[in-house]
């Protein structure tokens, strides 16, 4: 029988857990600020407020920590107790960079667009990253959410477009919602998938394909809101996310992504990301939002295109190599290349402004 939590109950270790942060900022060595340019006015304070949905996820946590190194104050959307005691343990264990920015915890669930509203007053920008589990799912992830994913995904835009202090906001995509293209269908498709490529939706529901089904559907309906409302959207489709224990750490967003595997090997589009290197890129695709960025941007650091490379990622996983790419676990040349150039140049732009400013 399970422990019944009250929102008052909930609202105090919310409360506790932020008091222990602060502390925390408060005692962090000086030495921390060697080398870093200070914030020097209360404009330049208020646009280095932003949210991040999910922010003890796995990508959600390296997303808060590579924010806390640029010097940005961050409030974590958590939409469960759960989700509060799994920060709790982070900060604990030492995974939770703390640099002397602020780090505020607030509950708000993502169906009651109000509730966004009034946790986004004041900040600048916002970065949707949450995704959805389902127990009974098979993959973990169900037809039923990626409705919820869409529903969520709207009401994060909407809440964002209402929002007067809100500039931009970042959404985490999925390579998924480019790459899953019917080739033999569309004769005149392009062999090259990049931030111009949508996946098929009908495609995706004949193959039972549900979380790319939820992230093409889900960017689809915020660039649509974002259109008529006017309000400034970025989008980033990452492949398959990796790093330190991803399986056990981000185990459904996992298994849904690679269904499919054998056939997005065969067609040269199983692509993975470091979840570093994909935070380091929400942040910079933010930073240039003000400029030159824009639009969708795919993210990836590799495409398994040999056996060694399928046997390597399928050992990380603890799974058979011939689960990604077949009993015979060769490469066949594939319909489809990759390209994420768009993004390349965009960091190689910021990557140099950044050593200029320094």
């Amino acid at each position: 029988m399970g422990i019944v939590r009250t929102e008052e109950s909930e609202r105090r270790d919310i409360e506790e857990l932020s008091c222990m942060l602060a502390a925390v900022h408060r005692r962090k060595d000086d030495e921390d600020f060697r080398g870093t340019r200070l914030v020097s006015n209360d404009e330049d304070q208020e646009d280095k407020v932003v949210c991040v949905t999910s922010g003890v996820s796995f990508l959600g946590l390296a997303i808060v920590n590579h924010l806390l190194l640029r010097r940005y104050s961050v409030r974590i959307i958590l939409d469960n107790q759960e989700d509060v005691e799994k920060l709790r343990e982070l900060e604990n264990r030492g995974e939770m960079r703390t640099n002397n920015n602020n780090v505020s915890v607030i509950t708000a669930k993502l169906t009651q667009v109000e509730d966004l509203v009034q946790t986004f007053d004041g900040c600048r920008g916002v970065f949707h990253t949450s995704a959805f589990t389902d127990p009974a799912g098979l993959s973990g992830y169900s037809k039923s959410m990626a409705e919820i994913e869409v529903k969520a995904t709207e009401n994060v835009i909407k809440a964002c477009a209402r929002t007067p202090s809100v500039r931009n906001c970042v959404l985490t995509s999925s390579l998924l919602a480019c790459s899953w293209r019917d080739g033999a269908a569309a004769q005149d498709l392009s062999p090259v998938v990049n931030h111009d490529s949508w996946s098929d939706e009908s495609l995706c529901i004949n193959k039972k394909l549900w979380y790319a089904l939820g992230k093409l559907r889900s960017e689809k309906a915020a660039w649509k809101l974002a259109e008529e409302s006017g309000f400034k959207l970025t989008t980033i489709c990452p492949g398959l996310i990796t790093g330190p224990d991803f399986i056990d750490r981000n185990p459904t967003a996992t298994i849904a992504y690679l269904k499919g595997a054998q056939e997005m090997y065969a067609n040269g589009v199983l692509a993975t990301v470091d979840v570093m290197r994909l935070a380091d890129s929400h942040v910079c695709v933010y930073e240039e939002m003000n400029k030159t960025a824009s639009g969708r941007y795919i993210c990836f650091d590799r495409v398994i295109e040999s056996e060694d490379e399928a046997e390597k990622l399928a050992k990380e996983m603890g799974m058979p190599a011939n689960k990604l790419c077949g009993n015979a676990c060769e490469h066949i040349p594939c319909h489809f290349e990759l390209s994420n150039k768009k993004l390349a140049s965009l960091m190689s732009r910021s990557i140099r402004t950044c050593y200029n400013q320094s």
